[in-house]
């Protein structure tokens, strides 16, 4: 129906005032309540959907919700082997007359002062929370922050079994916040930037709620129609009436039940949207209609009216006005057409009911019987019995359906009238004018569809002796299929239709309906390619939970697209920070994929006890949480990574922002201690690259990052599996390298302090020229205490001095190999640890023994200075082999300088006595 026109029809009153000069008999007009009960507000309860729906004609309790109460199986085996779209969009109902949620359409749609559809709000309910949630930038976006936790929290409460109350709890939880959304967008100031995303959310949420709703309402119905195709057989019933013949035909045909499911569906959203309104409507006339064409005829009759003389009905039996061709009073003609618009729009929202009360309140029970007429007939006599039953239905129903048919096609009835005609008839051409969106239209399509196929069967299996005037040969003729309905829709020239099936949710709904899950993962496919980062979160949330549900039923869908829809959710609840909602979804990521994801999003995550939450959740959710934290380090340490460089030249270089993340990173691996060999290796790695930087500080800050009882504890571990061989060769040689590094580090450590000692000793007094008497005294107390302090420095230095001979030496005379060798040759090849240990050597060792000579020559011990020749040149340890031909060089000239020290001292180049 035309929804634009809603407020106009609900508001009749201000015309009527402006006609006060009228005759009395217009002061008992209609008064209506320009309000909406709670037109956003609670939906209708999840059981009553399909049972309700008194406009369906031919639908009886046996259809699919009703046959939910078979015994519960386990359904997650039964089916086993079985354009940009405007982000901010149309609704039929309260949003139904915008086709796009721009700012000013809003303001003029959701005004307080422009309708009344929030005035049964209680707008003392929830006050402070609303008032907060207005001061945010996007208050749709706050209020409904908490439905991602909230659906995982569904999810992980419902088994595979209970899958359908899942459904159902997803659609209340939308319900919940389409309630909440709809008293901020009522507080909210119309033309503010945050109205318009306000009531962008609400709209898609409206629609997630109502998508949730029609996937529990089909899938059940697939479902159970699965478990009973076992066991099916038809029944062919002798003397079967109208009502018998459709009941079997409900029962064995799915695509009749599953149309009018989606019948009921769009009927069951049209009711939500107006509300109760017709409680609110009171046509005062309940016994008498036309009253103003009866009070001007009566007039007429006295010989005292003045009044028009204009040409009115005579006659006021229902079909006066066609019959005589003459119009009836203005007042009666509104009334009619206010009434007959009432009338479509009930009967849209499934309410027949309803519509004949209303027929009946308004002194027009003639047009509340014509409404009755479409009911089946069924003589439940006909076979005989004890005792006689009453019939049901119309015996004359195809009669009454001709007639109907005959009025939809009278142009000279209101559209509205035809319209609701052609809906009982099924006359499709006369019953889509009206149908002005994308809901409407398809319940015209669905609902005549059913009516067809109905009709068939009942023209095919009731034998009738009776020769009655045939409906159109088109109509009954037609074969109907849900794919040839969506193609009519595509075909419309209606350009808020077309425009309406661009819409995500209304794609999404197609393909539900088609039951078709490979097309609509083709359109998730599309979306994510086009721009994935415009699409909401509210819609991702969607699609992965839908992915998940038809997983959960055993549907196949296309693994690719499936991964691309969680990669990209679980992209959009890391940068919202939804941090313990992440490992749940990456957990149905296939395995490896799964390791990399949460290793990304660990990457990010700093605060120690925050990386031990995110470990846990990811423990809880079944990842492989080894795997990850080893991903995670591997990721940080290779970044930015250069290749090893010669560092002669180099100064020791700071601590970088970038070296902070690979020394952090380690912190992954140190929370579970069976991860203690790899965290050694990881460390490794990452030193390996400090110390061939310079970088002599990062690389300690790594080292004390491994706890100290880690050797001990990977022995304790290898030794609790009850495996009597040696450790593993990769854990052995981690091993042996975490102890060379240890021993470089300390060595240049104490180096380090024997370097600052010696540059600090303390400085000999010197003595005036001319000096007085007390000046000389005072010399005599420096010199003492010059000695005193001199001797404290000496006796601290020989103490450095041997720490840093045995540290230098404990690195270069390494045991078992040497210095960064491994030990154990069995173990995996890594090629590029290989190449950094052996450019390690070649870049620590050299540099090694230059500073134990420059320690040794500073301290006076020539000699022993020679002997690192020997050490050198030695084929045990094979240092020469480290050293270049330049630093060879260098290495000679130092020892040539120590060679003309002990020169000086009357000994010989290598340091012994001259002997004469």
């Amino acid at each position: 129906m035309d929804r634009n026109s809603f407020g106009e029809v609900l508001s009749p009153l201000s015309t009527e005032m402006a006609k006060s000069g009228r005759k009395q008999s217009s002061q008992k007009r209609v008064s209506i309540l320009t309000s909406l009960d709670d037109s956003i507000g609670s939906m209708t309860p999840r059981g009553q959907m399909i049972p309700r729906t008194p406009s369906s004609l031919f639908r009886q309790p046996f259809t699919a919700l009703s046959r939910s109460s078979l015994k519960q199986t386990d359904i997650s085996t039964i089916l086993g082997a079985a354009g940009k779209s405007p982000l901010i969009l149309q609704n039929s109902g309260l949003l139904g007359n915008q086709s796009m949620l721009d700012e000013s359409n809003w303001t003029a749609m959701l005004s307080p002062q422009q309708t009344g559809m929030f005035a049964n709000l209680d707008l003392t309910e929830d006050v402070t929370t609303s008032a907060v949630l207005l001061r945010e930038d996007d208050p749709g976006e706050a209020a409904t922050m908490s439905m991602y936790s909230d659906f995982l929290q569904s999810f992980l409460k419902h088994t595979s079994t209970t899958i359908f109350d899942l459904v159902d709890e997803y659609e209340s939880i939308c319900n919940n916040q389409v309630n909440i959304l709809g008293k901020i967008v009522y507080r909210a100031t119309p033309g503010q930037q945050k109205f318009s995303k306000t009531a962008s959310v609400l709209w898609l949420l409206k629609q997630e709620m109502v998508t949730w709703r029609l996937l529990s309402s089909l899938y059940r119905d697939r479902i159970q129609s699965a478990l009973e195709d076992e066991t099916a057989f038809d029944i062919t019933v002798l003397n079967a009436s109208e009502k018998t013949s459709v009941d079997n035909l409900f029962q064995k045909d799915a695509l009749v039940r599953q149309s009018q499911l989606v019948v009921d569906w769009l009927e069951s959203i049209a009711k939500d949207e107006i509300g109760n309104f017709s409680d609110n409507i009171e046509f005062y006339a309940k016994s008498v209609y036309w009253e103003n064409t009866l009070h001007i005829l009566k007039q007429r009759q006295l010989s005292t009216y003045i009044g028009s003389s204009r040409p009115l009905v005579t006659e006021l039996d229902p079909d006066a006005p066609i019959r005589q061709k003459l119009p009836l009073d203005d007042l009666d003609r509104e009334d009619d057409a206010r009434l007959l618009k009432y009338l479509f729009t009930l009967i849209r929202a499934g309410m027949t009911d309803e519509a004949q009360r209303l027929c009946k309140r308004c002194g027009q029970a003639w047009r509340a019987a014509t409404l009755e007429g479409w009911k089946l007939y069924h003589d439940p006599n006909i076979n005989g019995g004890n005792e006689v039953q009453p019939v049901e239905g119309n015996p004359y129903r195809c009669i009454w359906k001709i007639c109907c048919w005959r009025m939809a096609e009278e142009e000279q009835f209101n559209r509205y009238e035809r319209a609701i005609y052609a809906a009982l008839s099924g006359n499709l051409k006369q019953l889509l004018p009206v149908c002005d969106t994308w809901e409407d239209t398809v319940w015209a399509y669905f609902r005549v569809m059913v009516d067809t196929l109905v009709e068939q069967e009942i023209r095919t299996s009731v034998v009738t002796t009776e020769e009655v005037e045939e409906l159109p040969r088109e109509y009954l003729e037609t074969n109907w299929t849900t794919e040839r309905v969506f193609e009519e829709l595509q075909a419309t020239d209606k350009k808020r239709v077309i425009e309406e099936n661009q819409e995500h949710y209304r794609v999404i709904q197609k393909f539900i309906i088609l039951g078709d899950v490979d097309g609509l993962m083709e359109e998730f496919s599309r979306w994510l390619s086009k721009d994935r980062s415009v699409l909401p979160g509210h819609l991702l949330r969607f699609m992965t939970h839908l992915i998940l549900f038809f997983r959960t039923l055993g549907l196949q869908t296309k693994e690719e697209v499936s991964v691309e829809v969680l990669k990209t959710y679980i992209q959009r609840m890391i940068s919202e920070k939804h941090t313990d909602l992440i490992a749940f979804y990456v957990s149905h990521l296939p395995p490896e994929l799964a390791v990399v994801q949460y290793a990304l999003f660990l990457e990010d995550v700093t605060e120690s006890d925050q990386r031990h939450h995110c470990l846990e959740l990811a423990k809880e959710a079944g990842l492989d949480v080894a795997a990850i934290t080893k991903t995670v380090v591997e990721n940080i340490r290779k970044k930015d990574a250069g290749d090893f460089s010669h560092h002669d030249h180099m100064l020791d270089t700071g601590t970088t922002e970038a070296d902070r993340l690979k020394i952090d990173v380690i912190d992954w691996l140190v929370f579970d201690p069976a991860q203690r060999a790899e965290a050694l290796k990881q460390s490794n790695a990452i030193m390996r690259k400090f110390l061939a930087s310079k970088k002599h500080e990062a690389a300690k800050d790594v080292f004390v990052k491994i706890p100290q009882d880690s050797i001990a504890e990977i022995y304790n571990q290898w030794e609790e599996q009850g495996i009597e061989a040696s450790l593993p060769a990769e854990d052995d040689n981690a091993i042996r390298e975490h102890l060379c590094i240890r021993a470089y580090l300390e060595a240049h450590e104490i180096f380090n302090k024997w370097f600052q000692h010696m540059n600090s000793a303390p400085q000999k007094p010197p003595l005036l020229p001319q000096a007085s008497f007390t000046e000389k005294v005072a010399h005599e107390h420096k010199e003492k205490k010059y000695e005193v302090d001199y001797g404290i420095w000496k006796s601290f230095l020989d103490g450095l001095t041997s720490d840093v001979k045995e540290k230098m030496y404990n690195v270069l005379l390494f045991v078992d190999g040497g210095w960064m060798v491994d030990v154990r040759e069995d173990a995996e090849e890594d090629p590029e640890r290989t190449h950094q240990m052996i450019l390690l050597r070649k870049l620590c060792l050299p540099m090694m023994c230059f500073l134990l000579h420059t320690v040794l020559h500073s301290t006076g011990q020539y000699q022993e200075c020679l002997r690192l020749a020997d050490m050198v040149a030695s084929e045990r340890h094979k240092l020469y082999s480290v050293f270049s031909k330049e630093e060879l060089r260098k290495f000679l000239q130092k020892l040539r300088e120590s060679s003309l020290m002990l020169l000086d001292q009357d000994l010989d180049p290598l340091g012994y006595e001259i002997q004469s």
